[in-house]
């Protein structure tokens, strides 16, 4: 039966499996729709930290992650000790932010807590508070951390605490740093002024790195420093219509991807830029604000006179001459101090030469401490002064500067190429100074030094023993009667092996005399030794290729066979010979 025209033929089963095939798809929809939403509510847990929370020193391994896990929040243990910080770290370990400073910590057993009250409270093990952010009365309600790696606490939706706003010690890209903020590491800061400005500070006084910008002629309003991702160190303000104004690259400029360029001031007092890889423990430095780490005052403390040698790039801590011991042996950075104090000889202080070296002095400080005068005068100008002068410096670079430093911090820096000579006040008499590094590494070479002693003179004694043992032997061998027999035999074999003496032709300087002593018959020994042997015996010699002469050794052999061993009644008195 034919089909009416424009007609299809449609199976009642086909239609219901498409009805299922819909209502399948249908529920997968669905399904999709519920696993995203709860996928992004897992996200938002994980990135929003809900008041009550809180990470332990004990479990390192419990951290609050940034969503792509590029920051992360959690505690470290300070190298091998049992101390922690609670830092915000780039994904790898490298530490952007530390609660309070970097001198902050905890012990195994502290903890950071995200209180109901809005603070955030770094605890030690007794309960006791190591930093808070005090922030309770902001009405907090929720923190977070982004991919930036900025810890934020939020009212609501608008933040009233960032940890960008209160930076530790380091300075990362989409992080600004105001005039009013300060990083702090030790005893030395960072600040950025109005003007432009970078300094660097130490104990908040002495400024002993001014990095001012000739480009900038605009009055700034709102100046702010950042670092970009490129690794360009950078002022911004509304006063730059060029835009921002470029203060140094990084020496790997321009490079992305997953790697981190951060600004930070370290311990040593130096203000750095380095550069990370995503999920890397490394940091490499690419940029330092001083390129000589004996120009930050205080580096080697009070007293401390900061150098370099051949053997190694990193600068030295010395003290000034052997007047002086170390502060801690085990830290040379803790400075010197004097083993006799002046106030203790006032009438027999003297003055300390020191070639090729100078006292820093910086601002505020310069202009009350110089003088004009040679360098002899600049010697004995400070020690006339008594308690008021402990030191000077005189630049011999043609200024006829001269630099007193009156009591306080003394931080020394000393390089060959320095046109300078230093004098510090000691209590007579005034030991050399010796070069630079030359105590330092003394020091640190004495206990090694005192091992080699100790191994050298036990081998020394041991080869003694060996000579005089040896010795003692050959003397025995030699004269002792008790060994007359066997050393006159010895003199026998010695023609069996083809001594030198005898293929010389000297005979009679391998016979012993004393084996006449013991009845030996010399002459007849003689002749023994001197027969020429037989032709055929030389022939079959010469064919197997040896040099010993067969009729003389077996003369030899069968007179030596003969010959009585030490212990024989040999020993006792003469024997006849046949």
């Amino acid at each position: 039966m034919a089909l009416p025209p424009l007609y299809t033929y449609r199976n009642p089963a086909i239609k219901s499996s498409e009805r299922q095939t819909k209502t399948v798809q249908k529920m997968k929809f669905q399904n999709l729709f519920v696993f995203l939403c709860l996928f992004f509510t897992v996200t938002k847990a994980q990135t929003t930290i809900q008041p009550g929370a809180s990470l332990s020193a004990s479990n390192p391994n419990l951290t609050w992650s940034s969503p792509n896990n590029t920051f992360y929040i959690g505690f470290s243990q300070v190298g091998s000790s049992s101390s922690y910080t609670l830092s915000i770290n780039y994904n790898g370990g490298v530490p952007v932010w530390t609660a309070g400073n970097s001198a902050t910590t905890v012990d195994s057993e502290g903890s950071f807590r995200f209180l109901s009250s809005g603070n955030l409270r770094l605890l030690n093990g007794s309960g006791a508070i190591v930093w808070d952010s005090n922030t309770s009365r902001f009405g907090v309600t929720t923190a977070s951390l982004d991919e930036f790696g900025n810890l934020v606490l939020k009212n609501g939706t608008s933040s009233v605490w960032s940890s960008f706003d209160n930076p530790s010690d380091t300075i990362v890209p989409n992080q600004t740093l105001r005039v009013d903020q300060v990083l702090i590491s030790g005893s030395y800061s960072f600040t950025f002024l109005s003007s432009g400005n970078l300094t660097l500070k130490w104990n908040n006084s002495i400024v002993y790195w001014n990095q001012g910008n000739a480009s900038l002629n605009a009055n700034l309003s709102s100046p702010t420093l950042g670092i970009q991702p490129t690794g360009i160190l950078s002022i911004f303000d509304d006063a730059f219509t060029s835009g921002p104004q470029v203060v140094a690259y990084s020496n790997d400029y321009g490079d992305v991807g997953t790697r981190l360029r951060f600004l930070k001031l370290d311990k040593d007092g130096n203000f750095r830029m380095y550069s990370t890889d995503l999920g890397s423990k490394t940091q490499t430095m690419v940029w330092s604000a001083l390129t000589d780490q004996c120009e930050v005052f205080g580096y080697c403390g009070n007293m401390g006179i900061c150098s370099y040698n051949e053997s190694s790039s990193s600068p030295i801590c010395d003290c000034p001459s052997e007047n002086f011991e170390p502060v801690d042996v085990n830290d040379s950075r803790q400075g010197c101090k004097r083993k006799a104090e002046i106030d203790s000889c006032p009438r027999n202080a003297t003055m300390l030469e020191i070639d090729n070296a100078k006292f820093l002095t910086y601002e505020p400080e310069l202009s009350a401490q110089i003088f004009y005068m040679g360098i002899s005068a600049c010697r004995s100008n400070c020690l006339s002064q008594g308690s008021a002068c402990i030191a000077s410096t005189s630049l011999s670079d043609g200024t006829g500067q001269c630099y007193a430093k009156p009591p306080g911090f003394i931080s020394g820096y000393r390089n060959p190429a320095l046109p300078s000579t230093s004098y510090v006040k000691v209590c007579g008499p005034a030991q050399p100074s010796p070069p630079p590094g030359v105590l330092t590494v003394e020091k640190s070479r004495s206990r090694g030094l005192r091992v080699w002693v100790v191994c050298v003179a036990v081998v020394i004694t041991l080869l003694g023993l060996i000579a005089v043992e040896s010795g003692l032997w050959w003397w025995c061998c030699r004269y002792s009667p008790k060994f007359d027999s066997l050393s006159a035999q010895y003199a026998l074999l010695e023609y069996a092996s083809g001594a030198p003496e005898f293929e010389k032709g000297n005979v009679n300087s391998i016979l012993d005399r004393r084996l006449t002593d013991q009845g030996v018959d010399i002459e007849q020994v003689t002749r023994a030794i001197q027969r020429p042997p037989a032709p055929k015996a030389i022939t079959e010699s010469s064919i197997s290729g040896t040099s010993i002469m067969s009729s003389d050794v077996s003369a030899l052999s069968t007179f030596a066979a003969s010959a009585p061993a030490p212990s024989s009644p040999l020993a006792s008195g003469p024997t006849s010979w046949d």
